[in-house]
């Protein structure tokens, strides 16, 4: 198995889970890897027997090619099993099949649905119409949320159908405007049954049901966005998470040897001895490329541990996972997963 990151990389402050937590919002600047800290977080939960909903809502479909399953489709499926009868159902949600669902719960249009589908109205409202998109995205997980498990528990007094969801939700640059949107439904609309959805679903976005956590690389970029939108996420009203930090690589230097490739006290002279007495008897451009890849090494080490503290100062729980050189696939979401547990997050 993968072993976490090495001490010299800084210590992580571990979770200690969500008391009352059941939709886990993971997000993360394009890139950092969100779509599988999400898959793994759904497969750590499953490990523990849960039966959990997997989500994604921006039609990439990046947990089948994580998860090496096909496609997701706008229906709930099963993906995997767990040995502790755990499951994870994944679901692509799909604006228009949302629409047409909400219209038939909420308005009884059957048929009436379809032929509004044939003249454009279902594109209209889901492609032109600013926010509508959002609004059906959401709603459709807040209602996968709630579903009972039995059909005719109608006042919800029982067991859900699922024991937790997790949502690939959009990157942080538009994770906010996207769990705010039905904030502002409600400031439009009035009264009637698009008030009140809008009113339930801001009240669990920001209950203690939910919880938001963010995927960074220890790069400058994607750590100002994490720090950016913890900020946003708190005066939204929204309960932030973990910071899970994302293919964190070993230091293979000692801390020494660090510090004297910064200021630059090894010169290549100085090297090729070592080298030799190991039996390397390499040319001196040789051992000015190593010198240089090694002082490249030693620039991340120090710019990674800056980056690191950064995060540490949120005050939030901070989660390692290391960087994978064989890519990711199912195998490697079972490790992360297991390292996510070890580390407090479920």
């Amino acid at each position: 198995m993968t072993t976490p990151p090495s001490p010299v990389r800084g210590s992580s402050r571990p979770a200690q889970s969500w008391p009352g937590a059941r939709l886990h919002v993971v997000t993360g600047k394009g890139g950092t890897g969100k779509t599988t800290v999400a898959a793994a977080l759904a497969v750590a939960l499953a490990a523990q027997g849960q039966r959990v909903l997997l989500a994604e809502v921006e039609g990439r479909q990046g947990i089948s090619q994580t998860l090496d399953v096909a496609p997701l489709a706008p229906v709930e499926r099963r993906v995997l099993s767990t040995a502790r009868g755990g499951e994870v159902i994944g679901l692509a949600v799909d604006a228009k099949a949302a629409l047409l669902e909400y219209l038939q719960i909420f308005y009884r249009l059957g048929r009436a649905g379809g032929a509004l589908e044939r003249v454009g109205a279902i594109d209209f409202a889901t492609t032109i119409a600013p926010g509508v998109r959002d609004v059906l995205l959401i709603g459709k997980v807040f209602e996968a949320n709630r579903r009972p498990l039995d059909p005719a528990d109608k006042h919800r007094r029982g067991p859900r159908m699922y024991d937790a969801v997790v949502l690939d939700a959009p990157p942080t640059g538009r994770v906010v405007h996207f769990l705010s949107v039905n904030a502002e439904v409600a400031g439009l609309a009035k009264v009637g049954p698009i008030r009140s959805q809008a009113d339930s679903i801001t009240r669990l976005l920001t209950s203690s049901q939910t919880v938001v956590h963010l995927v960074t690389l220890l790069e400058e970029m994607p750590v100002q966005e994490t720090l950016d939108a913890i900020d946003e996420l708190a005066k939204g009203g929204f309960r932030v998470g973990a910071v899970v930090v994302n293919q964190v690589r070993d230091q293979v230097l000692p801390d020494w040897a660090v510090e004297e490739l910064l200021d630059e006290r090894v010169d290549t002279a100085a090297l090729a001895t070592p080298l030799a007495r190991s039996g390397l008897r390499l040319d001196p451009t040789a051992v000015a490329g190593l010198l240089a890849e090694a002082r490249g090494h030693a620039e991340r080490v120090a710019l990674e541990a800056e980056q690191l503290a950064l995060v540490e100062d949120t005050g939030r729980p901070v989660l390692l996972l290391p960087y994978l050189s064989d890519g990711v696939d199912s195998t490697a979401v079972a490790e992360l997963a297991e390292i996510l547990t070890d580390q407090g997050m479920v």
